[in-house]
């Protein structure tokens, strides 16, 4: 046909996806589609609709390069697994290629959940949903959906999705979290025991924006640790205490936690003032265990890092000079050749490599001193040699200051690592690394310099100021390990308060039992006698509950009598067998569902004990020097859209592991 005189035809009514890659052209009263890739001319008519068009597409050898429409053999399809636009013709031979078959499509059913394509359907919502699931998940900024590239991808992959604006993909984020938040509702309902509540404040990469980030952490009903995130709320620099503890209170009565939260944690440097009103609040409606004893919980890392920070602010002009020093050797070839040349000749063994800190990560400054000491002979010998540029090595007495400060490094590093070496640690961990800590502080303040003593009893006040709020829960949570029991507290208390020791296991032990006791109110032991008795007050008479009835009454006189008699309570039973042997493979949370039977109340309060995050700083931030900051993809969204995002990434993951 000869198309010289041919007019192409743009028109609003072309709705169809078939037209990004035909022209319609006008020859006379004949409509004509001219495929752009290959130039074949083909129907187009209003009347002969738009399959055999998209049926070319997919035959077009010319774009078959760009996704619409791939070969396989029958054994690579094997291989690869199903393909959404192609079907097996089982009766082909394995060199045969995939032939495309069945394939209708119109411009109406994207409107609907499912398109058909071959024997396989393309659901709309579904992938809509999950391209909105993949950007929660991975931090993507929404706006990459109207990104070029991204839509060349979608349009080559799958010409027939439909691919959603950024508001379009917004509002599916939020339909998600919807959803999510609705499953974490029903889990928190179902839940056997209480519930620990963490608070942490991020601040966002671009501006001075903060944000309050609550997080749940409890023992489920498979005696399995688990947390999820409850809010991410923006708070105001210029909020009080009051309007601090009260957005707090308002999240937990949002999520209807607030009467079943046993204890909070914060950081160290949380104003007192926040917690005693929550505190106050909770109390006014007897939510809380031991009038709320254990409710303040601060982390155990943030107290380590703050030491950490103490301990290198001490070392600043040390420090300084060993990057200075590490920078002369690393500044050229000559000069690292020599010092490699010095190390050989008094034969330093260390296979530590020199390298500049970094600032942010302040396990990476103890590494670079660790190292540096290694090499304290190489750098002396250096230093003879060229003293002009190794005028800033360090003094003898400056060595030996750093070999101690860096000591101290050391054992905050690995306490550190103890404590994030799990993502979910149980409470019962802490107390020994604890404990151990305390000793070598008592004895760095003794160290006749005074130096080294300041700075030990700097620390030791935020250690001690740690204790006086944390001391009874970490104790508690050790003795609830069968491994320890309350040998552990009766090993260490004496090396820490000496003739105090006594009186200070007495008060965790009263403790301990008054806690008991009001596991034993609300246990289901107890509750199954009241409700007998109350149903009884009722008058509510039957044959089966007339039976009932009597064996409840039989019920209460054992329970009276038993008590009369002085039987054992499981915390007795508990702590009057003998240890469970210690090793490495111990988990705490097995062995309490395995014994629950056998200590039906003790079971429920370690449960609640056991599930209190000691610390909550996630693993990969445990040696930040600066609190977690919000990726800059989601930091320039509405607060709304930001707490449905960084909510529904914790709860997808927490899925995605299980």
């Amino acid at each position: 046909m000869d198309m010289s005189d041919a007019v192409i035809v743009n028109s609003s009514r072309l709705k169809s996806i078939v037209w990004n890659d035909f022209d319609r052209v006008k020859k006379g009263d004949t409509f004509v589609a001219i495929c752009r890739h290959c130039k074949k001319k083909l129907s187009g008519s209003s009347t002969s609709g738009t399959s055999h068009l998209r049926n070319h597409l997919i035959r077009c050898q010319r774009r078959s390069n760009h996704g619409v429409a791939q070969y396989f053999s029958a054994k690579d399809k094997k291989k690869e697994g199903s393909l959404a636009l192609v079907t097996i013709d089982q009766e082909q031979k394995n060199d045969e290629v995939l032939s495309i078959v069945n394939l209708r499509y119109e411009q109406e059913q994207i409107k609907s959940e499912h398109v058909g394509i071959g024997s396989n359907s393309l659901d709309q919502r579904r992938s809509q949903f999950d391209l909105a699931r993949m950007i929660i998940l991975h931090n993507y900024p929404l706006a990459m959906v109207e990104h070029v590239g991204f839509k060349i991808f979608v349009r080559n992959l799958q010409p027939l999705f439909e691919l959603a604006t950024r508001n379009k993909v917004e509002a599916d984020c939020m339909e998600i979290y919807a959803k999510e938040k609705q499953k974490v509702y029903e889990i928190f309902d179902k839940l056997p025991g209480k519930i620990s509540v963490s608070a942490d404040v991020w601040t966002a990469s671009e501006d001075d924006a903060a944000y309050l980030s609550l997080a749940a952490h409890y023992i489920d009903e498979n005696w399995q640790l688990k947390k999820k995130n409850l809010n991410f709320v923006t708070i105001d620099p210029s909020y009080t205490e009051d309007m601090h503890s009260e957005v707090i209170m308002n999240c937990l009565m949002d999520w209807d936690i607030d009467r079943k939260l046993f204890s909070m944690i914060f950081d160290s440097f949380t104003s007192d003032n926040i917690v005693e009103r929550i505190r106050d609040r909770l109390s006014q409606n007897r939510f809380l265990y031991c009038n709320g004893q254990l409710f303040d919980v601060r982390c155990a890392v943030d107290l380590l890092n703050r030491m950490a920070h103490d301990a290198l602010e001490a070392l600043c002009e040390i420090t300084q000079k060993i990057r200075e020093s590490i920078r002369y050797v690393k500044s050229s070839e000559a000069t690292q050749a020599t010092f490699n040349e010095l190390a050989d000749e008094v034969q330093v063994e260390t296979k530590k490599c020199l390298c500049i800190d970094n600032p942010l990560k302040w396990n990476s400054t103890y590494f670079m001193l660790e190292a540096a000491l290694e090499y304290r002979k190489v750098f002396s010998c250096l230093r003879d040699r060229d003293p002009v540029n190794m005028k800033f090595l360090l003094s003898d007495p400056e060595w030996d200051r750093l070999i101690t400060v860096t000591s101290f490094l050391k054992l905050f590093v690995e306490v550190t690592n103890v404590f994030t070496r799990s993502k979910y640690p149980t409470a019962n961990i802490f107390f020994p690394e604890i404990c151990d800590i305390h000793l070598q502080l008592i004895e760095w303040c003794k160290n006749p310099d005074e130096y080294i003593s300041s700075l030990a009893l700097k620390m030791r006040r935020k250690f001690e100021e740690y204790c006086y709020k944390c001391s009874s829960g970490l104790a508690v949570a050790a003795m609830l390990d069968p491994r320890f029991k309350m040998k552990l507290l009766e090993y260490y208390y004496p090396q820490l308060y000496g003739d105090s020791a006594t009186e200070l296991i007495d008060d965790v032990f009263e403790c301990i039992k008054s806690l008991y006791n009001e596991h034993s109110i609300v246990s289901p032991l107890a509750s199954s006698i009241d409700q007998g008795l109350d149903w009884q007050a009722s008058g509510i008479s039957g044959s089966g509950k007339d039976s009932r009835d009597r064996l409840m009454g039989f019920d209460k006189y054992l329970h009276e009598t038993c008590q009369a008699e002085g039987s054992s309570s499981d915390l007795d039973k508990y702590l009057e067998e003998p240890l469970f042997p210690r090793n490495v493979d111990f988990n705490v949370l097995n062995w309490w569902k395995v014994h629950t039977p056998r200590y039906p109340i003790l079971s429920m309060m370690a449960r609640n004990i056991l599930g209190i995050p000691i610390s909550k700083v996630a693993a990969e931030s445990r040696f930040d020097t600066g609190g977690r900051v919000l990726d800059h993809n989601w930091s320039s969204l509405p607060p709304t859209t930001i707490q449905a995002l960084m909510c529904s990434q914790d709860w997808i993951r927490s899925e995605l592991e299980s």
